[in-house]
């Protein structure tokens, strides 16, 4: 075969993609991606050698590992020139950690990267063949280690956002170094599900750090009614989940008589002070990133991709879309200037706006979100005495990611079965399926609570915890909460991680469950967890509804 690939939930046959991704990218791009990972286990194993003599991880290099990873997340990165490039830089990298340590301290057995020179394409191209994920032969060991990894790439994401506002965590740098290297070493299974375990309690800590620096950065974010409509002007549209870059953009752009639209994932930013009051700032076009081939093209003006989720670009808007950060496809202009006081310079793509017309309106009026944990913690107490008088029954959690499958249909069907005395707790892009529909209130409290990106997962996660430490219950399995959740990357995965990590039980997982898990790995966590794929939305409600 020409590659495998089975990160995704979309991987091909749910089995794994052979010869180019489902997702888009090439080949030649995924054995790239496997590549840079294997660069990266070389680096923790070296810098764990270092450290383990007194060392301490910089933000430098911390950054690179958390970048890097994300570099390969799902819908990131296509553009196999750009991982040519990356991989070059962990191969100086490694060669400057080896140089470093003493002799006869290097590591026993370290991967074999001395000699590889990334200025021959051929040869890095060629060895990109060789490292894949059917490495480990053994599918138990081989089921663990990628777990962890996708794991690894979702703390990426995070951390990577987080250091760019200038919350930079040794510890979390600390524990991908010394993941990286156990899943390069470590047969053992029981110990590799305990580093996944661990992995999902980094996750935690990841979420907390990113929640942090953007209420730091930004202010807490406040309960908006937002809009889904459009203006009169040209304007951009800001995709990804960069909201450094979003703010940037938003400085430079001011006064240029544009607007500046959210789509996707940075909804989130139409919930933070700093983002509103801008007065260019306009509403939320359109919906999940898989809908990019039409909403882009009836949005006339340029668009940015700050991060995840790009798709294969079409030519409707093929002369007008731009990549930045981690993100990037090839033949599409990457912008990477600096202005000379700092930041991405996005003069290019402002004055490409000007001359654009205005975008095509998709819909109209309004939708409610911004419910950050610290405003669910705010009516936490209104919440439980309408759940001891009976008016509300149960929260589900309906989080995660939206993606192209037909059965994602699913998770619309579950809101609009849902009974008036539940309420959904949501975030990331799963909600499109659902939050634009009027599912009313009860109380007062809007019976779909939007938190924001994936990442924002973690404020359901502590309102969970909160409404636990208000109960006095030693399990937060004893709350009237449910879980339901779409995947689709290594972020989701990573949440699925954080709630393993807790014990929460009777997950539902869809719309299927991850090809990466072997059988006896997954046996051994449904056994542990109850974790369960989706059934019928009127058969899960039923069953969610009574605690099952």
């Amino acid at each position: 075969m020409n590659m495998f690939c089975f990160q995704c939930q979309e991987t091909r046959y749910g089995k794994g993609c052979t010869a180019g991704g489902a997702c888009g990218k090439s080949e030649e791009t995924a054995n790239l991606q496997d590549l840079l990972v294997y660069t990266l286990k070389g680096i923790a194993i070296l810098e764990e050698t270092r450290v383990e003599r007194g060392g301490f991880i910089g933000k430098d290099l911390g950054d690179f590992l958390f970048a890097s990873l994300y570099m390969t997340v799902t819908n990131t990165n296509f553009d196999p020139h750009r991982f040519i490039s990356r991989i070059g830089e962990a191969l100086a990298v490694t060669r400057g950690l080896r140089a470093a340590l003493p002799a006869g301290t290097l590591p026993d057995p370290l991967p074999d990267m001395a000699s590889w020179d990334a200025r021959e394409e051929k040869l890095i191209l060629a060895k990109s063949y060789t490292v894949g994920v059917l490495l480990t032969r053994d599918e138990d060991v081989r089921s663990l280690r990628e777990t962890v990894t996708y794991g690894l790439k979702g703390i990426g994401a995070y951390a990577h956002h987080a250091a760019s506002l200038g919350f930079y965590d040794p510890a979390l740098a600390r524990f991908v170094v010394r993941a990286l290297a156990a899943i390069s070493r470590e047969e053992d299974v029981g110990r590799l599900f305990d580093l996944a375990l661990g992995t999902g309690k980094a996750a935690i800590e990841a979420m907390e750090l990113l929640d942090r620096a953007h209420r730091e950065s930004l202010g807490l974010p406040e309960v908006t009614d937002l809009d889904i409509g459009t203006r009169g002007r040209p304007g951009i549209l800001v995709t990804g989940h960069d909201l450094r870059a979003m703010r940037e953009l938003l400085e430079q752009s001011t006064g240029a008589g544009i607007d500046v639209y959210t789509h996707g994932e940075m909804i989130a930013a139409q919930y933070y002070p700093a983002f509103r009051n801008f007065p260019h700032m306009a509403g939320n076009y359109g919906n999940a990133w898989w809908r990019q081939e039409s909403e882009f093209a009836s949005f006339n003006g340029p668009i940015l991709v700050t991060s995840n989720c790009i798709v294969p670009v079409a030519g409707a808007y093929r002369d007008r879309i731009y990549t930045t950060g981690v993100a990037g496809y090839p033949g599409i202009p990457h912008i990477t200037g600096q202005l000379s006081g700092g930041g991405t310079d996005y003069g290019a793509l402002i004055a490409r706006a000007r001359a654009c017309p205005p975008p095509v309106p998709l819909e109209s009026g309004t939708r409610t979100g911004g419910f950050n944990h610290l405003r669910l913690a705010a009516v936490a107490e209104k919440m439980l005495d309408l759940v001891k008088r009976g008016s509300i029954r149960r929260f589900i959690v309906i989080a995660g990611c939206d993606g192209r499958d037909a059965e994602r249909d699913y998770y619309r069907k579950v809101a609009l079965a849902l009974p008036g005395d539940a309420v959904i707790l949501t975030a990331g892009c799963a909600k499109y399926r659902f939050y634009k529909l009027d599912l009313g209130e009860i109380e007062g409290i809007p019976r779909v609570l939007e938190a924001g990106q994936c990442n924002d997962c973690y404020s359901l996660i502590a309102f969970a915890a909160r409404l636990r430490e208000m109960t006095g219950l030693w399990d937060i399995n004893g709350l009237p909460l449910s879980f339901d959740i779409a995947w689709y990357d290594q972020k989701a995965v990573l949440v699925l991680l954080a709630l393993l990590h807790l014990g929460i039980r009777n997950i539902r997982l869809g719309p299927t469950l991850p090809a990466f898990l072997s059988p006896r790995i997954l046996g051994a966590i449904v056994e542990r967890y109850a974790v369960k794929t989706i059934g019928t939305p009127e058969g899960d409600v039923a069953l969610m509804m009574e605690g099952r």
